[in-house]
This record gives C-alpha cells, structure tokens and sequence, in this order.
C-alpha cells in the first residue's frame, strides 16, 4: 500500500473514532466544502472538547470520585455555560461546577483557559498531533498539565492505568499463541536487568510473551522467564525456532533444556560488530562485505564455505576475530539450514524486531526521572509492551513459516534417527 494512501486512511479512522461513521462524513463534506473555514472550525470543535475535559479531570482532582469523596462538604453540582479563549478567539463551553461550605469553587483551569492566548495554537497543535497518533491519554494528561491539575493528581491517574496493565499483562493466558519464533534478548533499566520474550507466532503475527526481572542477564533468569511462559500456558518445545544476541546465560539454558535439539539463530548483526571490534579500523569495512556477502547466499553449502574462507582471512589478521566467528559459525547458518526463503529470513537473522521494541520502551519512558522500586518499573514495562503491541504488523514473508516448521520436524526425526542407529 502507498504512504499516501496509508495516511489517508489512518486519519479518516482516527475522525470516525472521534464522531462516530454517518457524523464524520458529514463534517467531512463541511471542510472541503468550506474550505479554511470548515478546517477552522473543526479546530475550536477539538479545542473546547479537549477543555471541557481538563475541567472535569480537576473537578474529579478536588471533588474526588462519585463512590469516593474527599470531603463531605464538596459537591459536585452539574455545569453551566461559560467560555474560553483559543487562541484569540472566544468560545463557548460547558462549565463543570463545584459547591464548598462557603460556595461556589472557582475551577483554576477555567480560570486559565479565560485569559486570551492562553490555551494557544501551539498548544492545539500538540494536542492534534497526539490525536492523529492515537495517543488519546497521553494527550489529555500533557493537557491537563498545562492548565494547572496538579501532577499528583495525573501521577494517580497513571500509577492506577500502570498497575492495571501489569496486572493484564503478567496474568493474561498465552496458550492460545502457538509459538513459531521467540526472540529473546534484555533490556537494562533502573539498574536492573528485564529479559522480555517477544513471539512470533504460526502466522507472522507479534507478541511481547512474557517479561522477567533479574539483577543482570543470566541463565536462572532466563530460565524463570521460560518457567513463567509455560505456566501460563505457552507451549516452548524443541519446534521453537529461538533468536537471541549470543549472551551466554540464554545460551546455557537453552541447551540445557533442549540439549541437541535446539533451533538456535545467533543474530548476524551483533555477531557482525564482535568480529569488528577484533580489527584494526583499515580491515572492518572489508570484514564486513565478506560477512554479509557469505550470509546473502541462498544456500547453506555456499554460505558456509564463504565463511569458512573469511575465517582464513581473519585469522591472518586477528586470531581472536577469527575463533570469535568460528564458535558460532553454525548457528550464524541456522536459518540457511531450515532453508528459510528470503523475506522471512530478513526478519530472523536478528534481534531488530525486540531492539525495535526496545527503542520505543526507552523513547516511552523518556520523561521518567527515577524509578521508585521494582513495582514500578515492572509497571511501566508492562504498559509499553502492551502499548507497542498495537503497532505489531505481520512479518514479512509469513506464508513460509509452515513450511519451515515442517522441515523443522523433518530435520529433528533424521537427527533423532542417526542418534538411535549409533
């Protein structure tokens, strides 16, 4: 599908989320048949819907929900017009009221939003742009922050948005996810280690399996992690095609639990940096063509004897580079073996489809400045797995997986079998 075409899509579903199928047609025909005007007008709309929605977040700040007040002398007491400026402009509102022991409460935000330019074009523009992303609860509370609800009452918001997703995320069942891939790898926050599991399951769809929190990347975490998947529900068995950066611990349970048997891809882009890092600067442009020319090959016989030949080569310029490729020559060839097609195999020679996960996890996290205790994090984490996976599209080249499965099968009952026969 073109961008084009893919953007025009995503923002009509995002104006039908908004107003609903039959409405959003309508105010469709108004902007173009209004032009500026119809677009200037669609702008106060989600103006004075975004303020209305400040006001009610601090009436609920001060008041309390309805199942729990704060005090017994703050009542809500239902809303009236009013209005605020956007921009320059005036614009009329619903008002949210609020009644104390001497009165009528003068909401602080209300109070704001009435002096000219202070809910600015700047400001919509951000708003908008978390719409058009569909980042509906980020924008409301980035809002609510710019018109004085405290950032106690935001931080309440999402310490119960947070706990409710690490309760979703660490309970929900996973034996439905029938598991071609598991790619597993860790990412470092708050000083502490969380090994995630990231599948992908017999169709190409993408799922964050499971996470598991340790003091640093190692065998017992990684084994906890496998524990915990299977006892809510995933099957992991020796049909499961594994893909991880080469870390050691992983390593040693995974070949503990499945011994000969294991489908293991080591990912080609690190093991392309620990070979570099072995040689002078003059030789890593040229290791690097060879690698990746011997790794391009369609067949595991070429591409293997390429790599035996750059291990020659490297050899005679850094012992260590040469034994740090040879310790890992066949797992590097994994996918070559399955005689996995092309398209999928881009998406399996790595660890790219977790350290993409990882970069948004980061880019989520940003603003957070220090991580009160393990709870914490292991709520976040959970949020912005859950996050990320509403963005998950199908692999590329999925309509092979099944094929590759059966050759799975086929390469382990012959191996099965010439065990047996020795």
């Amino acid at each position: 599908m073109k961008v084009n075409t893919r953007k025009r899509k995503n923002a009509r579903r995002v104006f039908e989320q908004m107003y609903g199928k039959e409405e959003m047609i309508d105010r469709m025909y108004q902007i173009i048949s209004q032009g500026k005007q119809g677009i200037d007008a669609f702008l106060l709309e989600v103006g004075r819907m975004m303020a209305e929605t400040i006001m009610y977040i601090e009436r609920e700040e001060i008041s309390g929900p309805e199942y729990r007040p704060l005090s017994s002398e703050i009542k809500k007491w239902a809303s009236q017009g009013g209005s605020i400026y956007l921009g320059d402009q005036k614009i009329a509102v619903e008002h949210p009221r609020l009644r104390g022991a001497k009165g009528e409460m003068v909401l602080e935000s209300y109070q704001k939003m009435k002096e000219p330019g202070r809910f600015s074009e700047e400001l919509l523009s951000k708003l908008l742009r978390g719409i058009s992303a569909q980042k509906y609860q980020e924008t409301v509370i980035e809002a609510a922050e710019a018109f004085g609800v405290s950032a106690s009452s935001v931080s309440r918001h999402i310490v119960a948005i947070t706990t409710k997703k690490l309760k979703e995320f660490k309970e929900r069942d996973v034996s439905d996810f029938k598991a071609f891939a598991l790619f597993i790898d860790t990412v470092h926050r708050a000083g502490c280690a969380f090994m995630i599991a990231l599948g992908i399951d017999r169709e190409g769809q993408k799922q964050v399996v499971g996470f598991w929190e340790g003091a640093s990347e190692n065998s017992e975490v990684c084994g906890e992690l496998l524990a915990d998947l299977e006892r809510r529900g995933l099957e992991v068995s020796k049909k499961t095609l594994f893909v991880t950066d080469g870390g050691k611990g992983i390593i040693k349970i995974l070949k503990e639990r499945f011994g000969k048997k294991l489908i293991h891809q080591r990912c080609t882009i690190h093991k392309d940096r620990n070979i570099q890092k072995h040689l002078p600067k003059r030789y890593r442009k040229e290791a690097h063509r060879q690698f990746r020319t011997a790794l391009e090959q369609t067949g595991y016989n070429d591409a293997r004897q390429m790599l035996v030949g750059f291990e020659r080569w490297l050899r005679g310029i850094n012992e260590s580079a040469a034994d740090s490729l040879l310790e890992a020559l066949e797992e590097i060839l994994t996918l070559h073996r399955l005689k996995v097609p092309a398209l999928l195999r881009k998406t399996l020679h790595s660890t790219n489809p977790i350290e993409s996960m990882f970069s948004t996890v980061r880019d989520c996290e940003g603003n957070i400045k220090r991580y009160r205790g393990s709870r914490m994090s292991q709520r976040w984490l959970a949020a912005v797995c859950l996050h990320c996976e509403k963005g998950f599209k199908r692999v590329k080249g999925y309509r092979g997986i099944k094929e590759v499965m059966r050759r799975i099968e086929k390469v382990q009952a012959e191996e099965g079998t010439l065990q047996t026969a020795a």
